[in-house]
This record gives C-alpha cells, structure tokens and sequence, in this order.
C-alpha cells in the first residue's frame, strides 16, 4: 500500500508546510493512538529546533484525544527514546525531528512497543486512520514530563566501557547542536576522556549547521589542531556516528561496519556470522567481511529495512555508509553513540589506532552526486535515465554496479556508481547527470 506522507524516515519537510505543521501533527498523533489501540503511556522526545514545543504539544494532544497518555522526555537522542519505549513499557515512541535535515525542517517518527521503527504497512495503516482536517484540540496542553530519561540514557551508555577507561585520551566530538549535546559529552568526559567539543551550543535555529555527521571537515581540522586520538560526529537526532582517525581523515558508515564486523568474526562473536548493511555500501564491505568468514547481506536503503533484515537473519550487527549503525545486543536501534564506544572498545582491546584499524577496508572506486530536482518521478518514466543505467552496467559487468534513486526524505536523486578504477566511475557518473537533466528539472 503506497504512503502519502511518510517517506524513509518518518514524516519530514520544512516546518509550517502543507503537512509539519500543529494541525497535522496532531491529526497523526490521534492516528497513531488508534493504531496503537487507544490505551498505554507514549514517550516523546525530540532535537533542538525552535518548532519540536509546539510540535510536541500538537502531536501529544492528539495521542491524548486517541486515549493514551504522553509523556515528554525533552530533548534526547531519537535511540534514547527508542530505548525509554521497551524499558518505560510504553506502547508507543515518538521523536519530533528532521534528523540530519536543516534546522527550517522538521518531522515525526514513530517507534512501536518493541523500540523498532514501525514498518511500511504500519506507516500506511495510520495514513488510512488520518481523521479529516480540524482545529487542533488543546495544542496549548502541558504535557507530562519525564526529568530523569537524560540521566538514565547517560548511565546505560557509561556502562558499556569499564570505569575510567578514556582517562588520557583527547577526543574531539561534533554534536551538531543537536539533541546528543548535552549526552554524549557528559558520557565520554565520565569515563575519563578530555573532550573537545563542536557544535554543543544548541539556539533552536543551528542544528546541523555546518556542523555534524553531514559536514565533518571542522572535525577533521579540529582532531588535527588539538592531536586528539579521534573525532566523533553525531547528526541532529543522534542516530548517525562519523568518526576521524588521528590523522585527520574521516571514516563513513561502511569502514565503520567492516571494522566492527571483522573485530567480532575474530573473536567468533559476530552473531550468525552476518553483517546486514544497503545498497548504498562500498562492494569492499562485501570483500573485508567475506576474507574474515563472514557474509553480508544487503537490504533496500533504510535503517528500518536494515533492522528487519537483522531480525530474520538473527544478526546483531548492521548499518548504513550514512553513519546509521545498529547494535543491536545493545540499542533497538541506530544509535550514533553506542557505535562510537563499541569503536572504542575495539581500540582498546586491540591497543591500535584508528587509522590502522580502518585499513581493515579497501574500497572500490566510488563517486556519487546528489541532484536537488523539482519533482520526482517514477525511474521507469525517465527515459534517458534508465538507458544510461542499462548501458552502463552492462560495461561494468561483475566489476561495478550503479545506484539510482531518489531520497526518502528530500526532493533529490541520489546517483552512484562503482568501478575498477576512478576514471571510469567519474565518467560513469557524468553520464547520469547528463541524463538525469534531459528527464527532470534539476535545481
């Protein structure tokens, strides 16, 4: 069943249009009530953009008008949040947050009981529950607050490495004057580390600006300036982790993975022998893992498709080149700062940096190109388009592949392309935005 307002992650746009507004906010809140049965306690969270109050009131009145009883749990990480569902017994979690998005932007996402985002049928049924246009309903409502969840949030994720087990090391963290800006320092300084922090000094209007997991290069300049022993970079929700070796030089989602993947195959505690990442991953994710014993398995682009996939295959381990990394022996869900300890874990135990450490993965040739259109359509419909893919994965055979699609959250097309050298994906590349301008409107 096709969504109308749901995309990849939730529902996203800029704040004030025709659907992230208080008006629709609380008509989806009332939706999801039903959906989840109209009785139970929801926690909510959300980033630090102006708009996350008002939003959160609308979407709470509406879940109140439902039958449930919201609970506001601040400004937290969209994991913390996912975790606080299963372990506050809700029957339901919502983030109010446009994630890696410009601060102008803003959205829901829904988490069911089990702390897991809810899948596209779920996503489609509260569509189709959407009561019709109305006044909001008590959108000016105190909602009820939980003052604790930050701090448990902090103590869970202080667990996971031994007391003390940072004292010494300098680390730079870019929060992106989001929702980790208070979590994420307070957890790397108690477990001893001297931290140098980016992007902790939220006003409502810079999240993501400049700043995070999407702009890593004052993070690579910062860890180079201050000979920090790594940088860590969140998005505005904290579901993403970027980190940067001593050196200066940025890792993605993938080297993060493959270095998480082989360390657990060494010490046979990969579950089910199996790392489950996109299509977006480097094919040398496929080629690291394999040489280790494992295997790899791809889903459609998506934390959420990467989660069900872990699910049916019993693996533990899985994530995106975005930065979305699940562990899930730990979190439900992607969580930007549980990845960057466990990375640190593997520092630890192995005593190398992590510029050796990465060496673990040996990309292929890659380029990609994200192109702002002013409306999409359907793949089959672009007829340039899809001659230039055909043809040029017929050139490329077994020794490439080409990725088209458009973004589930913004007006754009995504193009990438893999080869056995760099001159043959940057013409590979060319090839599609040429033929990509002859079918759509490119901004």
């Amino acid at each position: 069943m096709k969504r109308e307002y749901f995309g990849t992650d939730g529902v996203r746009g800029p704040y004030g249009g025709l659907v992230v507004n208080e008006a629709f906010a609380f008509r989806l809140g009332r939706a999801a009530g039903e959906w989840a049965g109209g009785r139970g306690r929801v926690v909510i969270g959300r980033d630090t953009r102006a708009s996350g109050e008002s939003l959160v009131r609308a979407v709470a009145a509406g879940l109140t008008a439902a039958g449930l009883e919201p609970v506001s749990l601040g400004v937290l990480p969209t994991p913390a949040v996912a975790g606080a569902v299963r372990s506050e017994g809700a029957v339901l979690g919502v983030v109010v947050t446009a994630s890696h998005n410009p601060a102008a932007d803003n959205g829901i996402k829904f988490f069911a009981g089990t702390g897991i985002k809810l899948t596209d049928a779920d996503e489609a049924r509260i569509e189709q529950l959407l009561p019709p246009p109305a006044v909001v309903e008590g959108a000016d409502m105190v909602v009820r607050e939980d003052t604790e969840a930050v701090a448990r949030y902090i103590a869970a994720a202080c667990a996971l490495l031994p007391t003390q087990a940072l004292a010494g090391w300098k680390i730079v963290l870019d929060t992106a004057n989001g929702a980790t800006a208070l979590t994420s320092p307070a957890v790397l300084r108690e477990l001893g580390a001297a931290v140098v922090a980016l992007g902790d000094a939220p006003d409502g209007k810079n999240i993501n600006d400049g700043l995070g997991s999407e702009h890593p290069e004052k993070l690579a300049a910062k860890v180079l300036a201050t000979g920090a022993r790594l940088g860590i970079a969140h998005d505005g929700d904290g579901d993403r982790c970027i980190l940067c070796d001593e050196c200066g030089r940025v890792l993605d989602g993938d080297e993060v993975l493959a270095l998480l993947a082989v360390h657990a195959l060494g010490k046979g505690t990969l579950a089910s022998g199996t790392l489950v990442v996109t299509v977006q991953s480097n094919l040398g994710v496929d080629a690291a893992v394999t040489a280790a014993g494992g295997r790899v398995v791809r889903t459609a682009v998506g934390d959420r498709y990467v989660i069900e996939r872990m699910l049916s295959e019993g693996a533990k381990l899985g994530g995106e080149s975005s930065g979305h990394i699940i562990c899930a022996e730990i979190a439900p869900t992607g969580d930007g700062l549980v990845a960057a300890l466990k990375v640190l874990e593997v520092m630890i135990e192995t005593g190398r940096p992590l510029s050796e450490l990465r060496k673990v993965l040996v990309k292929f040739p890659q380029a990609t190109r994200n192109l702002k259109v002013r409306q999409r359509r359907e793949l089959s419909a672009c007829v340039s388009l899809a001659a230039a893919i055909s043809a040029l994965e017929k050139e490329l055979g077994s020794q490439g592949r080409v990725l088209v699609r458009f973004s589930g959250t913004e007006a754009k097309l995504r193009l990438l392309v893999e080869g056995p050298t760099e001159s043959v994906v940057r013409a590979g590349i060319e090839r599609l935005v040429t033929a990509a301008e002859g079918d759509l409107e490119v901004m």
